[in-house]
């Protein structure tokens, strides 16, 4: 992975898959809207990775791999799915105004081919029950355009 000249050291904070949702939410955290994102604590289980802590800084690429920002982790909290409240989605940008809103946009995306194919379970599906990780978040600094390098994933 190649990563941006000035900051060669951080690892990336992607969300969603390359492509139209990628973009919406970039736009969403490069305005403001968004400063949180929920992330299923089975990803980091199954990719051995560890759980994302307050004070980490990753670099935010957009779907063709230009990072954009750097973002900096100010809180992680893992809930069950029921758990998740009202604050948390509308911090999430997309416009929701209700939990239930934010859950079925979410189920979509998590019931989606994508990540079911990335989880290598064509059958996965979440629950009241099902563990997720709540992220906060700012943008601790906004890179020039195409960052100096182009990432790799």
């Amino acid at each position: 992975m190649t990563q941006p000249q000035e900051h060669p050291e951080l690892p990336e904070f992607t969300l969603a898959f390359p492509g139209p949702l990628r973009d919406r939410l970039v736009a969403a955290v490069l305005s403001g809207a968004k400063t949180t994102t929920t992330s299923l604590l089975t990803e980091y289980e199954r990719g051995g990775e560890p759980l994302p802590r307050a004070g980490r800084r990753a670099v935010l690429p957009d779907s063709a791999g230009r990072p954009v920002a750097v973002i900096e982790v100010t809180g992680v909290r893992v809930v069950r799915l029921a758990e998740v409240d009202p604050a948390h989605a509308r911090a999430e940008g997309e416009g929701h105004t209700t939990v239930a809103a934010w859950r079925a946009d979410h189920e979509t995306f998590w019931h989606g081919p994508d990540l079911r194919e990335e989880l290598g379970d064509p059958d996965f599906t979440v629950d009241d029950d099902t563990l997720v990780v709540l992220e906060r978040f700012r943008v601790a600094e906004r890179l020039p355009e195409g960052g100096g390098a182009v990432l790799g994933g």
